[in-house]
């Protein structure tokens, strides 16, 4: 799972790696980055399925 600026430069790899079928939670820690508040989007890949969702980071 990847998270992106609007402009399409990835800021942040949160999951990189292959996990079995089920239902997973993933904590977003932002205080490594040095990200303004705005509109990110975050990717979510899993063989040929992928799903992009936006969010809006409030400081």
């Amino acid at each position: 799972m990847k998270v992106y600026d609007v402009l399409g430069n990835e800021v942040a790899i949160l999951i990189n790696e292959e996990k079995p079928a089920g239902e997973y939670e993933v904590e977003f820690s932002i205080n490594n980055l040095q990200l303004s508040s705005g509109v990110y989007f975050y990717q979510l890949r899993a063989g040929n399925y992928i799903e992009t969702k936006k969010m809006i980071l409030l400081k």
